[in-house]
């Protein structure tokens, strides 16, 4: 047994699962990530992005399964069960919005959904990033997210996965760290770990987060670089 902390959600979604075999979609020696009621999971460790829809183990190197099962909510990778002893605040933090309408949304939603490549697309980690900070300013965004659920079909499990997690407000610990520090003397090195993250993937995130507060909280948004071509982003 490998002891691994989780999500709320995900701690839930586990112990509501039907026993049985889970497809796994992807193995490596850092992340291993299953199908779980037509949601992704993660298994994440220590050298791992700690997606919010991960299990989070601290060893160097996950088991890379030739199988995953559920067996009365515990999910197992061939024999190995990892038990949840703990539960991670995935939560994006909250910031005081000085407008009360969304922003504008940074593109042409139904077109971005899914577009570059890799396990989570760059256009989908630039609407990730929107989504989150409206969902820490608490700001709602109800015609983007429908538009964004329309089209879920389009991207990977992981990405989708992700998209509906920023809808939830649960971001990754590099994210709320960014959001934290906003404003405050630390907001320089927060925002270089966030983009530093994946291939492109932390880009897309700040580049999101970034059009989100031109609009929501333009004090703390100083003008945008130019925006990268939406290629892969390793996650």
């Amino acid at each position: 047994m490998i002891p691994v902390s989780a999500p709320v959600r995900v701690r839930a979604r586990l112990h509501t699962a039907p026993d049985g075999p889970v497809p796994v979609v992807h193995r490596g020696r850092d992340a291993v990530y299953v199908e779980v009621a037509g949601h992704c999971v993660g298994v994440v460790g220590r050298r791992a992005t700690a997606v919010p829809c991960a299990l989070r183990a601290a060893v160097d190197r996950v088991p890379e399964p030739a199988t995953a099962v559920m067996r009365d909510g515990v999910l197992h990778l061939d024999d190995t069960a990892l038990g949840v002893g703990r539960l991670v605040d995935v939560q994006v933090p909250r910031i005081r919005a000085t407008a009360s309408s969304p922003a504008a949304p940074p593109g042409d939603v139904a077109a971005m959904v899914g577009r570059g490549d890799g396990l989570t697309p760059y256009d989908d980690d630039v609407l990730c990033g929107w989504l989150a900070v409206h969902r820490a300013a608490r700001v709602a965004t109800p015609a983007v997210d429908a538009e964004v659920r329309a089209h879920l079909d389009r991207t990977t499990l992981l990405s989708a996965t992700l998209l509906e997690c920023a809808m939830a407000g649960e971001v990754i610990p590099e994210f709320a760290a960014f959001v934290a520090a906003l404003g405050s003397p630390a907001e320089p090195a927060r925002e270089a770990a966030l983009a530093a993250l994946g291939h492109t993937s932390g880009r897309g995130l700040l580049r999101g987060a970034r059009a989100a507060l031109a609009h929501l909280r333009p004090d703390l948004s100083p003008d945008l670089s130019p925006d990268p071509s939406p290629e892969g982003a390793a996650g």
